[in-house]
Parts: C-alpha cells; structure tokens; sequence
C-alpha cells in the first residue's frame, strides 16, 4: 500500500502546500489591511475550489466507468499523458515562483479590494482551483496505475494534512522553511515520478490500441523475477517500472527524464541568488521572508476589538449569488454525468482472491447485467490468477494474470444471463471455485470457451507428425547437395541448396523451436566476432555465402558434410524434446514476426536473393499449424478465422508476384517500393491479426 501511497503524499503535500501558502497569504493580507469582514469571501473561493476538484475527480471516475475496456485503456492513458504535462508545468512554474509568490498574491488582493467582494472570492477561487484541478487527474492517474484506491488516497490524505499544518506554523511564525529548496527537491523527484507516468499512459493507450508497438518488448523480465515480490511492487508502485516495458515507454521514460530533468536542473542553477558582500546582504533570506507569511503580532488582535460600525452597502444581499453558483454548478455538472451514465458505480464491489474455497470471490454480490468493473483484491499470500467463468462451460467473461498478494486491480467484464463464479488459481496449489450466482434479464454475451492441454493434445501430435516427416524429407534434401559438393558441380548445389532451405523453413522454426539445432543448420553471421569468416558460422546461410560469393566446392564440402549431420541430429533428438502445448498457438505469429524481422529486410540474405522464397515457405509452416488449430480457433471466434485466412491469401499473392517463370526470385533490394511498402503492409496485418489467436487458445486452469 505505502508504495503506491508515496507519488500521492508527494502531490498532497506539494499542491496543499502551494494552495495552503496562496490562501494564507490572502487571509494575512486581509488581516494586516483591516478587511477581516471579509474573510468569509476568501473562504467560499476555496470551498468552491474544492467542489470543483471533487466533482472532477467523480466525472473522471463515473466516465471511464461506463466505457468498453480498450476505450477506458485510451481515456486513461489520455489523461495520464495530460497529468503529465500539469506536473511538468507546476514544477518549473513553482521553481520560478516561490520567491515573490507573496507579493503577487498580495497585488491581486489589492485589486480585489478596490472591486467588489465577488472578485476576491473569484481570486481565491482561481488560486487555489488550478491546484485542486491539478491535484484531482494527478490522483486519478495514480489510482488507476496502482490499480486500487485505497494507497493513493491514505497518501494523499496523509499529505495534505501535512501541509495544512506546515501552513499554519507559517503563518503563526513559529515555522520557517526554506520554500525554494522544498520545491526544488521535491519537484526533482516529482519528474522521476511524472516519467513513470508518461511511461504508463504510453502503455494504456497501446492497450486501447491507439499507439502500436503493443506486443514490441524492450525487456521482459517476467520469467527470471517476481512480478509480486517487494521491491517489484516497490518499483511498480513509486516510479511505474514493470518487469516488462515495451520500447515506446522505456524510450519516452528516458527522454522525458533526461531531458526534464536537465531544464529543471538548468533553470535552478541559473536562478540561484548571486553571493554578495557581507555588508549588502539583507538582514533576512529572501526565501525566509517569502515562506513567511506577512502578518505582525497585535494587527489581528486589534483588528478584532475594532467595532464594525460601517454600513452594509445596498447590494450585500446578493454578494452570496457568486459564491453559491460556483459551490452549486460543479456538483450539478457531476450530478448530471452521473444521472446520463444510469448512476453506475465506478465498480461493481471489492471481490477477494484467495485459494480458500470460503474466501475466493468473498464480497461478490450478484451483478446487473451489462459491463461492470470489479476491484478484484488478492487477500491469500500467492501471486493468483482468477477468472469470472461459468461455471458449467468453464467459459471466461473476464481474467487477470499475475494478481500479486495484497494488491487490487480491476477486472472489466460484460455480463449477461447466465451463472456466474469467481475463479481463484494460485501460483502453486489447487484452483478453487466460488459459490455460483445466476443473473437474468440480460443479453446473450460472447465469452471465452477455456482450453485445456487435452485439447491441444491432438493438434499438437498432428503438427509433431508433420514435423517429423518434413525432417525425413530434409535429410533426403541435404544429402543430395552434399553429393553435388562432392562431386563439384557447384551449378547443381545452388539448385538443391535453395529446395533444402526452402523446406527447412517450411517447418516452423522460430523462437527456439528446435533448441541448438536452429543455429547450427540456419545461423546467421551477425554478432559471430568474425562475421561471415567466423569458425562457428555455418548451415544454410554459410554455405549460401560461399555458393554465391566463388568459394570452391572444396572450401565448402566441409560445412555441407556438417549440415548433414546437423540435420539428422536434429531429426533424431525432436521426437524426444519438451514441446510446452502453449507453445503451439504462440508459433501461428512469431514464424512470420520472424519473417517480418529477417526475411521481409534483407538481413539475412548472403547472396542468394530468395529472401522472398523464404518467406512463401514461413507462410506455408503458418498455415499448417493454423490448419491443425482450425477446429479450436473456428469454435471460439470464426470471424478471426475468416480474417485471417483473407490475409494469408493477401500476403501469398503478393510473395508469388516476385516468382518468375524461371524459378528465380526478386531479391527484397530490388523491389519496386511500392511492392515492398505493401508486402510490409501485409504482413503487418496479418501479424496484427493472428496475435489475439495465442490468448484465444490460452490453457487455463480448471477446479
């Protein structure tokens, strides 16, 4: 909790301090002048204030509630990125401003006086408005990336009591800070927070799918540290560093903090007050007498024994019209969202995760039909999995993965008629089942029909089968170029080269899929110390190197006598490696990522120029797992299958247009542009397309 409770303690504290000092100010100089009948006016401002910064807080609420899910991920990350840029601009508005915040005030205050009582209520109003705005989205944000209330809000809390007292002794005199270094440390660690922010935003608003690059990973540490563990959740919690980021937040995080930080550091430097002999310095710091709010002992005290003998001017029964319309109007804006959304709650209720069978979905009531958003709160001492299933067909409305101990995050889920259960899966032990609650009066809701390893059992033996007969023919492949390097006819060897890669690269290999054989039959020269000279570099691609560079048949016999066994040692260790049966979904997209990544830029082209070849060969290994995978996909969303399908066909047309009728092949760098921006076009859909397919076919656990 105290994690996620440090960013909002830190923008309490700063933004009460700011408003706290804004409005001591006002009532000092009210008081210092004579004018504390109209003390009162200062007051409504700043309740009208905090109406409006309230009343903000509950329309951002009540909005993202009655949103789809990918809408909610675009309005969060929206309003992340617009907390950003008013944190940005406090903090250097602050740097400036905090040593002659006191005598602007004061000037303001002077020109209310001499206009009437509305405009020194609108004085405080606008004072101390920007910050309760400020405060209001900041905490929002940190709410939303903490995935739970209850933290930010202690936080802020905690926060803004602080500074209403550090305000009082300031205005007693029996407090001094030094206003400029308060703002200038705090604003410093205020920007590494704001970074972390833009870097979730970023992250919301790929999941809403407004940004790409959702699935394009700059690190991903999840299987080597514990999302759950305490000083993950620290660093999630205090600076929005997850154990995986993609590249646009790890590269925006940096920018924005180099570069921020840097002005901010910049700017205080430049700032710094100039050392001056001993006998012209004031008698006071100037930071001193800036925190110090201008009061003097006896003036209030005078001020009060003083009789109010002053006459009420004609229109004081109307003063209050302004201060009431602007306490009323922002609670009535609220009002009005909250009576067009049907008064939906932000959520549908705290609900408990836990391996006990009592606790699991404890706090759980039955629900209205239609989306509700549920604060699911891991209450058990394991990182769980839950999901709202049916109970009967085990089909799945809505899941979180990797629900650390003692956290909360909400879970969306569209709900029609039907019963209903809360599923609890630990790290380690059994899975439980909550009691069931049956709704009525809703629509049919399309869920997700779970998927066990029995079910990927069959497709996975299919594609083994498949496999192991491709690396029989391969062999057979192998062995015919290896006769042609033998023999010297290197015409021959080109020929049978090009039929042997071809149908390696029909097979699927990607990501790992035959372990240490892939590198050995198909490596790549890059990052080998001596790149295509290396010792270690071999397989198709060096031999390619040699046929279409000069090399003679007697360099190259050995790396083809290598390549043969290579092979058959790959086709006698497969029948006998670990195939994880969620590996089979995932290879529907990382065959042709990979394609997209090698094939599709030329990298991996060492003279040959049937890049393009390879590609119609992955294209083939797709399409026979997706052929095996047909049944699963075509049961749980037909119209993905049809999508995908009309892509293959696409991206297939396209790949044969670089076929000529002598069997040879454009090379990638001689292709028309246009041809090139639209094969990396389709490609690009279709990549966007199969990627739902490994969460479709996901194995959950079942009770």
């Amino acid at each position: 909790m105290w994690d996620d409770a440090f960013p909002s303690f830190l923008i309490g504290l700063r933004e009460g301090l700011e408003a706290g000092l804004i409005v001591s100010i006002l009532v000092a100089t009210l008081v210092r002048s004579g004018q504390k009948a109209r003390l009162p006016q200062v007051w409504t401002g700043v309740l009208a204030a905090i109406a409006l910064a309230l009343s903000f807080g509950a329309v951002l609420t009540f909005t993202a509630a009655n949103l789809s899910g990918s809408a909610q991920e675009a309005f969060g990350g929206t309003l992340s990125l617009i907390a950003v840029a008013f944190v940005t601009a406090m903090v250097f508005w602050m740097r400036r401003s905090a040593r002659n915040l006191s005598s602007e005030i004061r000037e303001k205050v002077a020109s209310a006086l001499t206009m009437g009582g509305g405009v020194l209520v609108l004085t405080s109003f606008l004072a101390v408005g920007r910050e309760g705005l400020e405060t209001s989205l900041f905490l929002w944000t940190t709410a939303r990336s903490a995935g739970e209330a209850t933290g930010p809000a202690i936080g802020a809390g905690v926060g803004l009591v602080l500074a209403a007292g550090l305000c009082w002794g300031l205005y007693r005199r029996v407090l001094k800070i030094n206003l400029t270094r308060f703002f200038t440390y705090t604003g410093m660690v205020l920007i590494v927070i704001a970074a972390g922010v833009l870097s979730y935003g970023l992250r919301d608003l790929q999941e809403g799918g407004v940004l790409p690059g959702s699935t394009a990973y700059a690190f991903d540490l999840s299987g080597s540290l514990d999302g759950g563990s305490w000083y993950a959740t620290l660093m999630q919690g205090v600076f929005n560093i997850t154990v995986t980021m993609t590249w646009l937040q790890v590269a925006a995080y940096v920018i924005y903090l180099a570069l921020v930080m840097t002005l901010f550091v910049r700017g205080v430097r430049a700032s710094a007050p100039k050392p001056v002999a001993a006998a012209e310095k004031a008698p006071e710091p100037a930071t001193e007498k800036a925190a110090e709010p201008d009061t003097e002992p006896g003036t209030e005290a005078e001020t009060e024994t003083k009789p109010e003998t002053e006459p009420r001017p004609a229109g004081s029964r109307n003063r209050w019209l302004l201060p009431a319309a602007l306490v009323a109007v922002p609670a009535v804006v609220a009002g009005v969202v909250i009576a067009v959304s049907g008064g939906k709650p932000a959520a549908a209720g705290t609900v408990t995760v836990s391996d006990a069978q009592s606790d699991c979905g404890k706090g759980f009531s039955t629900p209205q039909p239609g989306q509700q958003t549920f604060q699911m709160h891991n209450a058990g001492s394991k990182t769980s999995e839950v999901y709202l299933v049916n109970p009967a067909t085990n089909a799945v409305y809505g899941e979180i993965e990797g629900l650390a101990p003692g956290t909360t995050r909400p879970l969306t889920a569209t709900i029609g008629s039907g019963d209903l259960a809360w599923r609890c899966v630990p790290s380690s032990g059994d899975a439980v089942t909550s009691a069931t609650f049956h709704v009525t009066g809703g629509q049919s809701v399309n869920a997700v029909l779970p998927v066990s390893e029995d079910d990927l059992k069959g497709p996975l033996d299919q594609y083994k089968s498949y496999v192991n007969s491709g690396l029989a023919t391969l062999l057979t492949q192998t062995q015919k170029l290896q006769a042609d390097m033998h023999a010297g006819d290197l015409n021959a060897a080109k020929a049978d080269w090009l039929t042997a890669h071809l149908q390696y690269s029909s097979l699927g290999a990607a990501y790992g899929t035959f372990a240490d054989f892939d590198k050995k039959i198909n490596g790549r020269a890059d990052g080998l110390p001596d790149g295509v000279a290396d010792k270690d570099f071999s397989g198709f691609h060096r031999l390619e190197y040699g046929l279409w560079h000069g090399q003679s048949a007697a360099d190259l016999t050995p790396v083809a006598d290598q390549l043969v066994t290579d092979v058959d040692g790959l086709g006698k260790a497969f029948p006998t490696q670990d195939f994880d049966p969620t590996d089979l979904p995932l290879r529907t997209h990382e065959i042709l990522e990979n394609t997209l990544q090698f094939e599709l830029t030329a990298d991996t082209d060492e003279g040959s120029g049937t890049n393009l070849a390879t590609a119609q060969a992955n294209l083939a290994g797709t399409q026979e797992l997706l052929n095996v995978l047909t049944p699963l996909i075509q049961q749980r969303s037909p119209q993905l299958l049809g999508t995908v399908n009309a892509d293959l066909k696409r991206f297939g047309d396209l790949l044969a247009g670089a076929h000529h009728q002598d069997g040879s092949w454009t090379p990638v760098e001689q292709l028309d542009p246009s041809v090139r921006t639209q094969l990396n076009g389709a490609t690009g859909q279709l990549l966007e397309d199969l990627a739902p397919i490994p969460d479709l076919l996901e194995i959950r656990k079942s009770a």
